[in-house]
C-alpha cells in the first residue's frame, strides 16, 4: 500500500513480582529508534472503558507499574499497550487477564533485629508499592540455633507486629528468617528470606 506502518509491541504479558502488578513487552520487528509506548487498562467488570495510565504514557522503557493506577485490586483487569514514533502509531496490543488479590507474588520481608539482655525482637518489614499497604499481610517466622534442624515458628504474625522471643535460655549461634503470607482464593507465602544470625552470649 506504500503506507509505512509501526509494527505493534510482541509479548504483552501482566506479571506479578515482589508485591507489583507490572506489564511488560518487547518492541515490534524493526522499530526505529527513539520509539514510545502508552498503556492503558480496562476491568472486566467494566469492559470497553479503557483507562488512561498517566505516568505510563509516551514511555521509551518496556514496562509499566500499575499496581497504584489500579482501582479495584479484586477484580480482573488486562493491560493494552502501544508503540508510538512521530506520526505513526502501531495498533493495540492486550495482555491477558489477571487481578492482585489472586495473581499477587510475594518477596521475602526484611528483617531487623534488636538483641536485648535477655529478649531478641524482631520486625519485618515489606517492599510494598504504598497503595497496598493497607491489605492484611501477615508473616511466619523460624528460629532456630546453627547446626540444629529444630526451628521454632511463630506463625500468622501481623506486618507492623514485633516478635519477642525470650532468649534467657538460648546459647550459641542463633538465626531467624521470615516469609511473607497472604491469604487470598488460597494462602499465598513467599521464599524464606535470608537467614539473619546473631550469637547470644550471657553475662555471667
Amino acid at each position: 500500500s506504500g503506507r509505512v506502518q509501526l509494527l505493534p509491541p510482541q509479548n504483552v504479558t501482566l506479571l506479578s513480582r515482589d508485591f507489583a502488578m507490572i506489564v511488560t513487552w518487547a518492541p515490534g520487528e524493526g522499530s526505529p529508534p527513539g520509539v514510545t509506548y502508552t498503556v492503558r487498562y480496562e476491568r472486566q467488570d467494566c469492559m470497553d472503558k479503557w483507562i488512561k495510565v498517566p505516568h505510563c504514557k509516551n514511555i521509551p522503557r518496556t514496562f509499566c507499574n500499575l499496581t497504584c493506577a489500579l482501582s479495584n485490586f479484586y477484580v480482573k483487569f488486562r493491560a493494552r499497550v502501544k508503540a508510538v514514533s512521530g506520526q505513526l502509531q502501531s495498533p493495540w496490543v492486550e495482555s491477558q487477564f489477571k487481578d492482585y488479590y489472586s495473581d499477587v507474588e510475594l518477596a521475602p520481608p526484611v528483617l531487623h533485629l534488636d538483641v536485648e539482655e535477655n529478649f531478641i525482637r524482631v520486625n519485618a518489614s515489606f517492599p510494598l508499592p504504598t497503595c497496598v499497604e493497607n491489605l492484611t499481610w501477615k508473616y511466619d517466622l523460624n528460629l532456630w540455633e546453627v547446626g540444629s534442624e529444630d526451628k521454632k515458628n511463630y506463625e500468622g504474625n501481623f506486618r507492623k507486629d514485633t516478635v519477642t522471643i525470650n532468649s534467657t535460655a538460648l546459647r550459641g549461634n542463633y538465626c531467624v528468617s521470615a516469609r511473607a503470607l497472604y491469604e487470598s482464593i488460597d494462602l499465598k507465602h513467599s521464599e524464606f528470606s535470608q537467614p539473619v544470625c546473631v550469637p547470644l552470649i550471657h553475662k555471667g
